[in-house]
């Protein structure tokens, strides 16, 4: 007797119990200024503990993907329950004891390694269960990372105000093992030949994957570099604006610091709608279309707004950077699983989110240091215009692969069909 299927729904509800947990990195910065004024550690110092977890799930994503793949969702979302519970319940330990060494131990690499399996883990097993709607359920999964920091940014203030820095990792990491573990354990691949309710034989036809390759035999091909480089522009142009937005909307229209923070939160919810909103619209509209559409909205934006002093259109462009920064991250898992299959689909992920961790160096560090060397960021924001429009060059040339597979596929099919 065949196994009763798991609830699709609830494994999408477990992928974002896992993604609210491990996103709260971005609420980092609630520790920067508690930590600085404690120990008397420099901006820089404590900011490297941020940069150190960001470095390290962009590693483990790419050397952990084959673990995904071999042990399961469910074996793979525990060792990231366990990294990351340790990592923040150690960061604990590091403050009581006054060492920034085991903060970069336990938040850095402890932490970002419990981050980057954390985040493949589950978005994996979303393609395999939403075949139909894979944009869709990787989009609600990756919202999630999007939305932590906000649901995660009063809880922590409180919490350092209530009971001190110390205690307030100690009940976050508690608090994160604990969701992590509950939402791993109901994690699973669907049975080999499942297909949704409605999708049976004879039913409504899902969507034939391109290829289907495993994770060393992509790396040889010319779309995943072209997929890489479109990830790692869309994340190097959006991550320097996240990194500076605030001196940036001083700076640009004369915002006061007040103002330019509420602007900041409210961009948040923007980065994360445009996960759940444009993976969705690329289910219609397709993958390609989709980047190209952060290109094409993109370049203009970046042109112009160093010279926009109006509030309220400078607001709406800074909206449409966030959305099309949370949308590229939500759209390529989808992506991944049209051009290669879901074979490999964890460890391709992986070894695609390296640009991530490349862009989290690059796209900051340049935007600083163009404004070190200038005085202020309209140059940073040219050059990152001028990317996109390669970026724009290559999410056509993917096109011209997509074409072929998509040839060889139907003439496959078609000799199948006569013999």
């Amino acid at each position: 007797m065949q196994k009763k299927a798991k609830n699709r729904w609830l494994i999408a509800a477990s992928a974002v119990g896992i993604h609210i947990s491990i996103g709260s990195v971005y609420a980092w910065s609630n520790f920067t200024t508690p930590l600085m004024e404690e120990f008397g550690w420099t901006a820089k110092q404590v900011q490297f503990t941020f940069s150190l977890a960001i470095l390290f799930l962009g590693l483990s994503a790419a050397f952990m993907g084959h673990f995904v793949e071999k042990y399961g969702p469910k074996k793979s979302g525990l060792l990231a329950a366990l990294f990351f519970g340790v990592g923040i319940i150690g960061s604990g330990v590091a403050v009581n004891t006054g060492s920034l060494t085991l903060l970069y131990l336990f938040y850095g690499v402890f932490g970002g390694i419990g981050l980057g399996v954390g985040y493949i883990a589950p978005v994996s097993t979303l393609v395999k269960w939403f075949p139909d709607r894979r944009g869709l359920a990787t989009g609600l999964a990756i919202m999630g990372f999007g939305f932590a920091a906000a649901i995660a940014s009063p809880i922590m203030n409180d919490l350092i105000s209530g009971v001190g820095i110390a205690n307030t990792f100690f009940v976050l990491g508690i608090s994160y093992f604990i969701i992590m573990t509950l939402s791993s354990l109901y994690l699973a691949k669907p049975e080999e030949g499942w297909v949704p309710k409605g999708f049976s034989e004879g039913g409504k036809k899902i969507p034939q994957d391109l290829s289907q390759l495993t994770a060393n035999e992509s790396i040889k091909t010319r779309r995943f570099y072209y997929l890489w480089i479109m990830l790692f522009i869309n994340v190097t142009c959006g991550i320097a604006v996240i990194s500076a937005m605030k001196p940036l909307a001083v700076e640009s229209i004369g915002l006061t610091k007040e103002a330019a923070a509420a602007l900041v939160g409210g961009l948040g919810i923007a980065n994360g709608l445009g996960r759940i909103g444009w993976a969705s619209i690329s289910d219609y509209i397709g993958r390609a279309n989709t980047y190209t559409a952060f290109f094409l909205l993109q370049i203009p934006i970046f042109f112009f707004l160093p010279n926009i002093t109006t509030q309220s259109i400078y607001a709406v462009m800074v909206v449409i950077v966030y959305a099309c920064y949370g949308g590229g991250f939500a759209s390529i898992p989808a992506f991944i699983g049209d051009l290669f299959g879901t074979k490999q689909l964890g460890a391709i992920h992986g070894y695609i989110l390296t640009a991530w961790a490349a862009a989290g160096l690059v796209g900051p560090l340049f935007a600083a240091y163009i404004k070190d060397s200038t005085g202020s960021y309209a140059g940073s924001l040219t050059f990152f215009a001028g990317l996109f429009v390669i970026a724009l060059v290559v999410s056509f040339l993917i096109r011209i692969d997509i074409k072929k597979l998509r040839a060889k596929l139907d003439e496959k099919v078609k000799n199948s069909v006569a013999s």
